[in-house]
């Protein structure tokens, strides 16, 4: 059976939960559909956190990415949905999710949301 999009993130323990690391996770292939004209928004969307006790599992994470190609999402949304799902999951110290959605129509859109405190790494 073919893998299939999903809304649920998994997490796996952090083997350095005694430590501030970051973890920069770049997704070059993200779309989702305008909500106004039904056509393609297409975007890199880049995940910086430093994690506290979890991980995301990162095929949950691209199931997780995939299951918004089929659905209607403002940049601003979109972005701040998936700052706010990878929070609920993994319980960073911090995060920072970009969206860098390309030019459409003349207009570039990058939006940028954060969750948590900040450590000296996430200057």
């Amino acid at each position: 059976m073919p893998t299939q999009p999903s809304k649920q993130l998994e997490v796996v323990p952090n083997p350095h939960p005694d430590r501030d690391y970051e973890v920069n996770i770049a997704i070059p292939e993200f779309t989702c559909l305008c909500p106004r004209t039904g056509q393609p928004d297409f975007a890199t969307i880049r995940i910086r956190y430093i994690p506290d006790q979890h991980l995301v599992e990162l095929k949950s994470l691209k199931l997780y990415i995939w299951s918004y190609r089929n659905e209607g999402a403002f940049h601003e949304d979109v972005t701040n949905r998936i700052l706010n799902d990878f929070a609920a999951a993994a319980k960073p110290r911090w995060i920072e999710v970009v969206g860098d959605f390309n030019m459409r129509g003349g207009i570039k859109t990058e939006v940028k949301a954060t969750y948590g405190k900040r450590s000296d790494l996430s200057s």
